[in-house]
């Protein structure tokens, strides 16, 4: 083949209309026809770390991950070298990728043939190109200054993709494209919104959509989706990414401090008000303030809350002076709101204002698509925390994660990781590569079915002896109490919240169903 033709072709490209994730597989093809990888990525400097922004032969978990260079050495040495580096097939430093190859999760731990590319846009370092093959000949072939050539223009197109991606959204100013624009990635396939579920592009969508306005936004959603992700991406958006963003957890507002803490109070309007203090609203001005759990606001503060959104104007608690805030309500809530207004709890005309654009965030068992990738994610992030080796999920594991149907959503998901991490990072020595199999995820992923007293009384789907319907929904209450305070870190009311439930109610039941003992310990 003319090597000419994949250099053509991804020099054409840099002037071609096309989203940045489709000119970052585009170049990997390009690339693919003269060099024959087995596997490739393409990733972008953010500090120390190595963001993957494209791979072709890895695991979709690999692009949930973020490499440190200070932690891969092969990606160290590349991002260190002004030029290619291709690197001895018997070279003993570890593959940043051991373990991620699609369809062979043991390749690459052996003699393999590594190349990679740093990608220099004036003399900058703002990207990486790597290749593997299990050939450890594959690339012996490959003239350097072809290499060189690729880079360069790899560089560019990397370069090429941001500066569109910043005129297309208006976000950058001038002389700050490349941090803004940097920042602005990071937001996005870093620590926000992971996910390419088909529901998670019309997400993002709808993100960008209402982003651009200034409507209050209502973010619903069960416990553990994400939704103050989606608060943050909104305005992060927005026109209003450079003012504050505040947030305010209304669940865990006392009725009696809630107006001071969204109002404000003057010096001597209750005890213990010992000196003027702003709320939320007046620190936000101009900017953005994220209410999350709207639906446990009180009654009493609701009118003053509507008067805010309506008209602008606030008063500190102990004022008569009314101030003017310019404001852009985000709120959010797991509870049916339509159902609260219906029982009286709470204001209809409030809930009006509030659903100028609802947004609904799914479930994961509506994402079960994005699971590789947000384990990759969230194995990475465990990997740093306790300093581990590499991080790798057994298929077998894969496997029961989806068959599951995660009631707790992606937080849920996290916590499984961490304790399946550190179950298995428990038997070995430091450094050594974690798997991750079924056995370390214990009981954690068993869908709801009979106790296992009453397991024998069923049999190919069908009941063939008596049962206890008393005791299969006692069983079914405990798992589902015992579940909601874990999920909440042993928090009872944040359970009862969760379950619909009253706190001494749960409490009451929590013991007596053995999830609580007689003193409330777990």
């Amino acid at each position: 083949m003319n090597m000419l033709e994949p250099l053509v072709s991804i020099a054409l490209d840099l002037t071609a209309a096309m989203t940045a994730s489709d000119r970052y597989d585009r170049l990997l093809a390009a690339v693919g026809k003269v060099l024959p990888y087995d596997a490739a990525a393409l990733l972008r400097v953010d500090g120390d770390l190595l963001v993957p922004l494209a791979a072709r032969g890895l695991l979709p978990d690999a692009l949930g991950r973020q490499y440190a260079r200070s932690s891969h050495p092969r990606l160290a040495i590349i991002c260190d070298a002004h030029e290619p580096v291709r690197f001895a097939a018997d070279n003993p430093l570890p593959d940043p990728f051991d373990g991620l190859l699609a369809g062979n999760v043991d390749a690459l731990s052996h003699i393999h043939a590594c190349l990679g590319c740093p990608l220099r846009v004036e003399n900058t370092l703002i990207g990486v190109l790597t290749a593997d093959a299990l050939d450890p000949h594959a690339f012996d072939h490959i003239d350097p200054r072809f290499l060189e050539a690729v880079a360069a223009l790899a560089g560019a197109g990397m370069q090429t993709a941001h500066l569109i991606d910043a005129l297309e959204k208006s976000a950058e100013r001038k002389g700050q494209i490349a941090s803004d624009l940097m920042h602005d990635i990071y937001l996005r396939q870093g620590a926000q919104i992971l996910g390419d579920s088909s529901v998670m592009v019309h997400l993002r969508r709808e993100i960008e959509l209402v982003a651009r306005s200034d409507f209050t936004v209502l973010v619903l959603g069960e416990t553990g989706v994400g939704k103050e992700l989606v608060a943050r991406a909104i305005h992060a958006s927005s026109d209003r990414r450079d003012a504050p963003l505040l947030y305010l957890n209304c669940a865990a507002l006392p009725e009696t401090l809630a107006e001071s803490e969204l109002f404000g109070h003057t010096k001597g309007a209750f005890t213990g008000a010992n000196r003027d203090r702003a709320g939320k609203f007046e620190l936000a001005d101009n900017g953005t303030l994220f209410l999350d759990e709207i639906g446990e606001l009180p009654l009493s503060i609701q009118p003053k809350l509507l008067r805010a959104i309506q008209e602008g104007e606030i008063q500190r608690v102990g004022s008569d002076r009314t101030l003017h805030v310019n404001v852009r309500l985000l709120a959010a809530t797991n509870r049916d709101l339509e159902r609260e207004v219906a029982d009286k709890r709470f204001r209809a005309d409030l809930y009006h204002r509030l659903n100028v654009y609802p947004i609904k965030v799914p479930s994961l068992d509506k994402r079960k698509a994005d699971i590789p990738l947000l384990t990759g994610h969230f194995c990475e992030r465990i990997q740093r925390r306790l300093g581990l080796g590499a991080v790798r999920i057994s298929p077998e594991a894969y496997e029961a994660m989806a068959s599951y149907y995660w009631p707790g959503n992606v937080r849920e998901l996290e916590n499984v990781i961490s304790r399946a991490v550190l179950k298995a990072s428990g038997e070995l020595q430091r450094g050594e590569t974690v798997i991750i199999h079924p056995a370390h995820l214990g009981g954690d992923l068993m869908p709801v079915r009979p106790a296992v007293d009453d397991a024998a009384a069923y049999q190919d789907g069908g009941i063939v002896a008596n049962l206890s319907l008393n005791t299969e929904v006692e069983n079914f209450k405990r798992r589902l109490i015992q579940r909601a305070i874990e999920q909440n870190r042993g928090n009872v009311a944040a359970a009862a919240r969760d379950l619909d439930l009253n706190r001494s109610n749960l409490y009451n039941l929590a013991k007596r169903l053995g999830v609580l003992d007689r003193r409330g310990e777990r």
